[in-house]
């Protein structure tokens, strides 16, 4: 009696059978003895190959159970279509059919991705042995592609054509099905934010108009840990300190084509800090000079960070007082009743470790000077678990790798640990062409190369083209950000700008170099030193222009240094609601050349985010001047030109005019402050639209001149004179680039000024 395990054509399953005579089979205790084994049905497979599976013993008894398992053993071998074994007396047959050869692979009904990605992801080959366990692994890891893109709907399934001397041509026809979207975002138990604001935080997104190019509105189960994480952040550095995620439950629409996400969250109280002490547990340690690093204040708002930045200044002052394996340990005590935290520093005794090495792995392209020098620990320091994350931080902050996990691990001993660095590459050189537009300049085209890691030194070297109407610009950037192998940025910059009529009745062009170096000079603050030689020309100033113009005419070599003092709290984050920056900037021109002049400007701005961090409000107010020694008279190219300081005029539409001009071109002026202010807040629409509007009001001037005899030898007006507007304004975050609609009106404005009531800005790569 022959018994067969089981036959599946749809399923491409092997069908295996075993024969034992049926007088046998009652009987599972007997045993056979066979003093010779036939191989049947084999062609490629060599019989010592299908012995070696079977693994029968001649000569010796065998049970039932024991000939069961050299059918199993070929059968799990993965080289047979169906095995027989079959007893004969003193003679077992094994009658085999081999599994077919591959003639050719392909896909049909495909279109996102192509057969080149999907041949490296199927494991059958061409030539190779068809496996059907391996045709449906590979079916699977197909559709688990598709499923990444958000198709969980796609199907896979693979078939067999069946061809001569023994092959098969294996089909994967594929219906790829629609994007499973993410209809719906929602929160459960929040009541500090709406779910307006904390679908902002999220890396998940809901689909939009714009689902066709936004990909982040795909379900992704690994994005929900990251998620979550970002909420946690969110809550904790606004003071909930006992936030935390209680479920997030995704569910599936019953067509498969949407996702629902609900975010079941516990907010619990905020907390402000109380009392905050700093004690040394150390003896012989002084906690004063660590107490003075302290940034906590009691009354502020609980922020995490603002915690972590206190110790990382307080680990500094252990390192200048050599003091090393001191660990500052935050020791929080809650008070429900008043929703406060009382914060202990104690200065502890850390354990004895150092760093025996540091191992970097995965590196391709980018030097292992480069990752080494974002460590402030080397081989041989003190252990500080704190550095080791925050320089993680900043390997993945670069942007060449598309993963950085950094490490530690015990070393050749008990006191040493091993870092491990394993980096994942991603490219870092992009070629763009893009496109612009501007009321003023109109349609423009763009093209940028730029390689922010130049030959695997975190080097960034940039060559931009751009031309629009009336104004063609080109730049090379060059920027070393370890100049000398410290915390130095050494930047070369070469420009050539030229316009044509661009609102205004003459042309210019300018080409120069500046060469800067850039540094920290604390925590938030950056100073510039540079020093630019360039040359000016100022060219076909028409005869009905101002007198001013037409003796300006010509060109001048500048050779200027300048400083930037940059302060900006955004560097360091602590303040989750409100940033502040500051920027003062002088250039002192002079030293050779033909302009001999002081240019300063300065700027001030803050912004912040009000009712329940639904409305963000800005406000800048920004200055400058310039001042000309030695008998030099400032030029239309030295000048302020009111630029878009204040919205609601042209670029060059406010400041003095001579008036006895036809044209009356702007002159510009050696003087300029603005005010501005500015709320952006939602307007009810789906934020997946990416559409909010906003206020604005600016308020300012441009004045002074060094000559004010106009054309008809009067004197030019160059007061000071007030210019105000208030305007509503559209912005769309789309992926093409972010666009910004102004619309705007001057509420105070002189009668030769020059509005613009609408102005939109476009900028798009592609």
């Amino acid at each position: 009696m022959t018994r067969k395990l089981g036959k599946s054509a749809v399923a491409l399953m092997a069908a295996l059978t075993i024969s034992v005579p049926a007088g046998l089979m009652p009987v599972p205790a007997a045993a056979y003895v066979f003093n010779d084994v036939r191989i049947e049905g084999a062609q490629r497979i060599e019989p010592a190959t299908i012995l070696s599976y079977a693994n029968v013993a001649r000569g010796q008894d065998i049970s039932p159970g024991e000939l069961n398992d050299a059918l199993q053993r070929l059968q799990g071998s993965g080289l047979f279509e169906t095995v027989e074994v079959i007893p004969q007396g003193g003679l077992l047959v094994i009658r085999v059919s081999e599994y077919p050869t591959i003639n050719q692979i392909s896909f049909e009904g495909n279109r996102r991705i192509k057969d080149a990605e999907l041949a490296t992801i199927a494991q059958s080959q061409a030539r190779r042995v068809y496996q059907p366990s391996q045709a449906i692994s590979d079916a699977q890891n197909i559709a688990q592609a598709y499923a990444a893109q958000g198709r969980l709907a796609a199907r896979v399934d693979p078939r067999i054509i069946r061809r001569s001397d023994n092959r098969v041509d294996l089909v994967f026809e594929i219906r790829e099905g629609d994007v499973t979207e993410i209809e719906r975002i929602s929160f459960t138990g929040n009541r500090a934010f709406s779910d307006r604001r904390l679908r902002q935080v999220l890396e998940t997104k809901q689909a939009g108009i714009l689902r066709t190019f936004i990909r982040a509105d795909t379900f992704a189960p690994e994005r929900i840990p990251l998620d979550e994480q970002l909420l946690t952040d969110f809550y904790r550095s606004r003071g909930y300190a006992d936030f935390r995620v209680q479920a997030v439950a995704p569910e599936i629409a019953r067509e498969r084509d949407a996702f629902y996400i609900t975010f079941n969250i516990q907010e619990g109280p905020r907390y402000r800090f109380g009392t905050i002490n700093t004690v040394s547990e150390i003896a012989g340690v002084d906690a004063a000079p660590f107490a003075a690093q302290n940034r906590v204040d009691r009354g502020d708002v609980y922020n995490p960070a603002a915690i972590d930045n206190s110790i990382r200044r307080m680990e500094t002052v252990a390192i200048q007082q050599g003091l090393n394996f001191v660990s500052i340990e935050p020791r929080v005590t809650r008070n429900p009743g008043n929703q406060t935290l009382d914060l202990t520093f104690a200065l502890t005794r850390g354990p004895r470790i150092f760093v025996e090495r540091i191992d970097i792995e995965g590196n391709t392209t980018t030097l292992d000077q480069v990752i080494r020098r974002q460590f402030t620990t080397v081989e041989g320091d003190p252990f500080n678990p704190r550095e080791i994350r925050n320089a993680a931080e900043r390997i993945r902050a670069l942007g060449y790798f598309s993963d950085a996990q950094v490490n530690s691990r015990q070393g050749s001993s008990e006191e040493q640990v091993i870092v491990d660095v394993n980096v994942e590459e991603q490219p870092t050189g992009s070629l763009s062409f893009g496109a612009s537009y501007g009321v003023n300049t109109g349609v423009g085209l763009n093209a940028s190369l730029r390689e922010t890691n130049f030959l695997g030194r975190g080097q960034t070297l940039g060559l931009t083209i751009s031309t629009a109407s009336g104004d063609r610009a080109g730049s090379i950037n060059f920027i070393e950000p370890f100049f000398l192998g410290r915390d130095l940025k050494f930047g070369f910059n070469a420009y050539y700008n030229e316009t044509e009529s661009l609102n205004s009745d003459y042309d210019t062009r300018s080409i120069g170099v500046r060469p800067s170096i850039e540094f920290p000079i604390s925590a938030n603050g950056r100073l510039e030193l540079r020093y630019r030689v360039s040359q000016e020309r100022l060219t076909n100033v028409q005869t009905d222009s101002s007198i001013l113009l037409q003796d300006e005419e010509g060109e001048r070599l500048t050779s200027a240094l300048g400083y930037s003092y940059n302060w900006d709290t955004r560097l360091t984050g602590l303040d989750p609601l409100t940033s502040y920056k500051l920027r003062f900037s002088q250039d002192i021109a002079g030293l050779g050349g033909d302009v001999k002049s002081v240019t300063t400007t300065a700027l001030a701005g803050v912004e912040t985010n009000a009712w329940r961090e639904e409305v963000t409000l800005r406000a800048e107010l920004e200055a400058g001047a310039v001042y000309a020694y030695d008998d030099y008279d400032s030029w239309i190219l030295d000048r302020f030109r009111g630029g878009n300081r204040i919205r609601g005029f042209e670029p060059n539409g406010i400041g003095p005019r001579d008036l006895s001009a036809v044209n009356q071109d702007g002159l510009g002026g050696n003087y300029f402050w603005a005010a501005r202010a500015e709320a952006q807040f939602p307007l009810g629409l789906p934020e997946e639209y990416g559409i909010t509007g906003g206020l604005f009001a600016d308020v300012g001037s441009v004045w002074g001149l060094d000559n004010t005899i106009g054309s008809d030898g009067s004197a030019v007006d160059d007061d000071m004179y007030v210019r105000a507007s208030l305007g509503a304004s559209i912005f769309w975050t789309t992926p093409i680039g972010p666009l910004r609609f102004n619309f705007s009106k001057a509420i105070r404005k002189e009668d030769y000024d020059e509005e613009q009531n609408f102005d939109l800005t476009i900028s798009t790569q592609f």
